[in-house]
């Protein structure tokens, strides 16, 4: 035999590793317990917590596993398992991290507020850790997905197979439910937070309902609101007046020293002459939810996000009555508010005096306000919506001279930081907020010759520190922590306006409970628009106002 037909006949290895070959049943099972026990901390955490009687934490985690790997398995079917798998993977790992780091619940509105976000907000949660951890427990387990090669039975034997596994797993879940129905009914019943952290079913379920509600939300117009507006009538000086209003973020009350936090924090605005509400809630826990709601008239209790779409708002309502309005932006949008009114976004304003990295500081709205107040011609409104306190990056939030809480966290990656140096940090923050809020009051309060001028402040939503393991804000309402609801409310008002006004009347008020409903009659009446959507019992200033004011009543 010559040597070329004996070479020819001897296989040849490849150097390739084979592929290991899997049935689909057992690689979607793997892929299951995988997720459960590897993207689930969170949940099993506060399982752990809130289940007295751990017999009932077993045969609750056990009945969830079942359950979750019966339906892992019906899709394991061929050009179909592997798709569903990887999207699980990377979705259960993408929730645990911000589950795990920030205690945050990934639910429609949270997913909402991500789909807002900017580049440049982004970048700060997209940090080297997170990095890693997605290469690790998404990428890689994904990758082993794509490599193992699955073995198909024809579609009866498929079905016979996969019915066989999946109606054995859904009765041994439905047994244990039932076993332990007391307690579980109990637990999920007091603690709505436990099922809303299961990985990833939770969060995909949501995307998919974000992702639905937001192709129907396309077509809705907004109906007019307000459309019989009007003035009042002018001001005994016949100046025109002009409210700003400030749309803070993420400040929270528990952290101005106006409402008796232990650090001075206000320094600047403790020496205005300001009125402060101290009782005040917000309408929801994230920008995406309260900036729309606090402009409208819907209430939070008849607020949704498809509600506010359907229906002008304040800056609609103001435009009606001959309001020149105005939406200047240094945030993530104005979030539908400000489509039919003049908007200037500051993000991208790329002045090396304020801004780096599409981000600006809140002074380049206010280095352009004397600007604005120069051009007044008659009764305006401007809102100014800050980027604030938002996190994580709260150190980049003020300029050095604010840096006066220390040692500061000087990273996005907070968890890496100890607590006490994250709460200097967004005390900073605060403290540069005051700041910006006392200009405004001495730019309007030096043109008190030609205009009649007034300023409300009022937060979106608060922010977590820490408490109980949470971090930055965005929790469902219903959970939500009073560190995320309790906003801070600053009025000033001008002389002329001021005079107007019953000063103990004004005190009494601002010790009261308040809320975002109060801000869309509170500016309607300071403006002295007359209206039949203005209701005076949610003006804060109503009661207050003398006969002889000219203001709505």
């Amino acid at each position: 035999m010559s040597v070329n037909s004996l070479s020819s006949s001897v296989p040849r290895s490849s150097g390739r590793i084979a592929r290991p070959k899997i049935d689909s049943i057992t690689l979607a099972i793997l892929t299951a317990l995988y997720l459960i026990a590897f993207t689930n901390r969170t949940f099993f955490s506060r399982a752990f917590e809130y289940f007295d009687n751990h017999l009932a934490l077993l045969a609750f985690s056990f009945g969830l596993t079942c359950l979750f790997a019966a339906l892992a398995i019906a899709f394991s079917v061929k050009y179909l398992i592997k798709p569903v798998l990887i999207l699980m993977i990377l979705s259960a790992a993408s929730a645990a991290w911000f589950m795990d780091q920030f205690g945050a619940i990934i639910d429609v509105n949270m997913i909402r507020n991500a789909a807002i976000t900017t580049s440049s907000e982004a970048g700060h949660l997209i940090t080297p850790a997170f990095l890693l951890h997605m290469a690790v427990f998404g990428i890689l387990p994904s990758l082993l997905v794509c490599w193992v090669k699955v073995q198909h039975r024809n579609f009866l034997a498929k079905l016979r197979w996969n019915l066989t596994a999946i109606v054995p797993l859904v009765l041994i879940g439905i047994a244990c439910g039932i076993s332990s129905a007391r307690s579980i009914a109990s637990v999920t019943r007091i603690h709505k937070d436990l099922i809303l952290t299961f990985n990833p079913l939770l969060p995909i379920g949501n995307a998919v309902g974000f992702v639905l509600a937001s192709e129907a939300d396309r077509n809705i117009v907004a109906a007019p609101l307000g459309t019989d507006a009007k003035v009042a009538g002018p001001t005994p000086s016949g100046k025109p007046r002009v409210l700003v209003i400030v749309t803070g973020e993420t400040a929270r009350a528990e952290n101005f020293s106006l409402g008796g936090y232990g650090r001075e924090t206000n320094p600047e605005l403790k020496k205005r002459d300001i009125t402060y509400f101290s009782q005040v809630s917000s309408c929801g826990t994230a920008t995406a939810v309260s900036v729309p709601c606090m402009f409208s008239n819907l209430k939070r209790s008849g607020y949704s996000h498809r509600a506010g779409l359907a229906s002008e708002n304040l800056l609609d309502v103001l435009g009606h009555a001959g309001i020149t309005t105005e939406w200047w932006e240094n945030n993530t949008g104005s979030q539908n508010v400000a489509n039919r009114t003049v908007m200037r976004s500051f993000s991208n304003a790329n002045d090396p005096r304020f801004c780096k990295s599409n981000e600006c500081l809140d002074d380049a709205m206010i280095d352009q306000l004397d600007t604005w107040l120069s051009n007044i011609k008659g009764d305006s409104v401007l809102v100014l919506h800050q980027l604030g306190s938002h996190g994580p990056a709260y150190y980049q939030r003020y300029t050095p001279e604010f840096a006066r809480f220390t040692p500061e966290c000087s990273t996005a990656e907070i968890g890496n930081c100890d607590r006490q140096s994250v709460v200097n940090t967004y005390d900073n923050t605060i403290l540069y907020t005051d700041h910006i809020l006392a200009s405004v009051i001495d730019k309007l309060k030096a043109r008190e010759n030609s205009i009649d001028p007034a300023m409300i402040y009022m937060s979106d939503h608060g922010e977590s520190l820490g408490e109980n393991g949470l971090y930055l804000h965005g929790a469902p309402y219903i959970i939500a922590p009073s560190q995320q609801t309790h906003v801070p409310f600053v009025l000033w008002q001008g002389a002329e306006m001021k005079a107007s006004v019953d000063a103990g009347c004004l005190t009494k008020r601002a010790g009261e409970e308040a809320s975002h409903d109060n801000l869309f009659h509170t500016a309607l009446g300071m403006m002295a628009v007359k209206t039949s959507v203005y209701t005076p019992q949610l003006d804060v200033l109503s009661a207050c106002r003398t006969p002889a004011s000219g203001a709505n009543s």
